[in-house]
């Protein structure tokens, strides 16, 4: 059986490799600006420009660009 790929999964940590700035849409219609520091199947941190980091869950996020 072939291994299915995650393309959520490929298409965050490739953000998070190449340290490239997002957008990211909450559900709730804020926007967050920062970097992929780490993520797993249920959250995302972000790394805002003043450092601070932010735990985000998945179900909360509308849009990354």
């Amino acid at each position: 059986m072939s291994e299915r790929i995650n393309l959520q999964d490929q298409f965050l940590n490739n953000l998070r490799k190449e340290h490239t700035t997002v957008s990211m849409f909450l559900v709730n219609g804020i926007k967050l600006v920062g970097r992929i520091e780490s993520f797993d199947q249920y959250m995302v941190l972000l790394r805002g420009h003043d450092a601070a980091l932010q735990a985000v869950f998945k179900h909360a996020i509308s849009t990354v660009s």
